[in-house]
């Protein structure tokens, strides 16, 4: 029988590159921790506790290791939101959203019973503009706002944009669901507002089919968060959660991706490295101090194959906001996404 190293080896991604050609979408597990889950899952169907138990707590815990934060898990990245949405109390408030992301963003303010106000994107990164944010924010004085990091790296303003909400009062929440691994300087996304959500999908850099992960430093928000996902019972009900508890099988498989992550990240950022930026000059450039995630790879020049673009059309678009954000329209018709997958087998 002929051996052949694993993919998740990142002295191979140069050979898998040269002698397969593009990577196939996979959804991120690797096939040596099946038994691993398997036996977790076992465990549980023998169990009584399938939800709200020792996995669910376990999965909290390699998130808040990971980030320095206190981490709260969700059936999804929107409960997560919803939940921080409500602790600021945003109903009849206003806050800004980019609009260079998933309609999930302003969406979660228009749920809470807020006002979205859209703001401009940087080209070189796809991520918010201080200087629109900063204009957006002087006209219509929110409450709180979102920054989304795209396509895994962290937003390039996010420190100025952190500085300015801290100064005016600001609620800063970070979209974290494409930045699984991402740092600057050593901070975690999730790590310079006040709350970070993350999102499980199966698109993501780990799955784990749904799922989601509140991060935040504020001790109060943590405890809110707790009591939103389950019916608002650790508060005697004053809070008005629904069900958005994360099951005990979804959170087992989640311990085991978490503990997998960090191959993931290595594996992906070597072939970028090895492979992709020698073809791609004109994309996405990381500044100094900063870690990618490596989500989608983004490139200025048209591309084939390609996975098509991060966002096809701009939230304001969908929403029908008559507001002028030029650099949100240049990036829908000018960036692209090349393969970049982690191989399940490519042997």
């Amino acid at each position: 029988m002929t051996s052949h190293p694993h993919p998740a080896d990142p002295a191979t991604a140069a050979a898998l590159a040269s002698s397969h050609g593009p990577l196939a979408f996979s959804v991120a597990f690797d096939p040596r921790d099946e038994d691993e889950v398997l036996a977790r899952w076992r465990a549980l169907l023998r169990s009584n506790r399938w939800s709200d138990g020792d996995q669910t707590r376990e999965f909290e815990a390699l998130w808040a290791e990971r980030t320095g934060l206190e981490a709260v898990a969700f059936n999804n990245w929107s409960g997560g939101a919803l939940a921080a949405l409500d602790f600021i109390g945003l109903s009849g408030e206003t806050a800004l959203s980019p609009s260079n992301t998933f309609l999930a963003t302003p969406r979660s303010i228009q749920k809470a019973g807020g006002t979205v106000v859209f703001y401009d994107c940087n080209r070189h990164d796809l991520c918010g503009s201080f200087e629109d944010f900063v204009a957006k924010a002087e006209q219509h004085r929110p409450k709180a706002a979102w920054i989304v990091h795209v396509g895994g790296h962290i937003a390039f303003d996010i420190e100025k944009i952190a500085a300015y909400c801290r100064e005016n009062g600001i609620w800063l929440l970070e979209d974290c669901a494409h930045a699984h691994g991402a740092r600057w300087h050593g901070r975690a996304a999730g790590s310079f507002g006040d709350v970070g959500v993350y999102s499980f999908y199966p698109t993501k850099t780990i799955s784990t089919g749904e799922g989601g992960m509140l991060v935040t430093g504020n001790p109060d928000l943590a405890a809110h968060a707790r009591s939103y996902r389950d019916y608002g019972r650790g508060s005697r009900y004053r809070i008005q959660g629904m069900n958005h508890r994360i099951d005990e099988f979804t959170a087992a498989l989640g311990v085991v991706q978490t503990r997998r992550l960090d191959d993931i990240l290595a594996w992906k950022a070597a072939y970028a490295r090895d492979v992709l930026d020698l073809r791609h000059p004109n994309r996405v450039r990381l500044p100094d101090g900063m870690t990618s995630g490596y989500y989608k790879y983004i490139v200025f020049d048209p591309v084939e194959p390609s996975t098509g673009k991060v966002y096809e059309l701009p939230c304001h678009r969908i929403l029908e906001h008559d507001v002028t954000l030029p650099n949100t329209e240049w990036i829908a018709r000018n960036h692209w996404c090349v393969p970049l997958y982690y191989p399940r087998d490519r042997s």
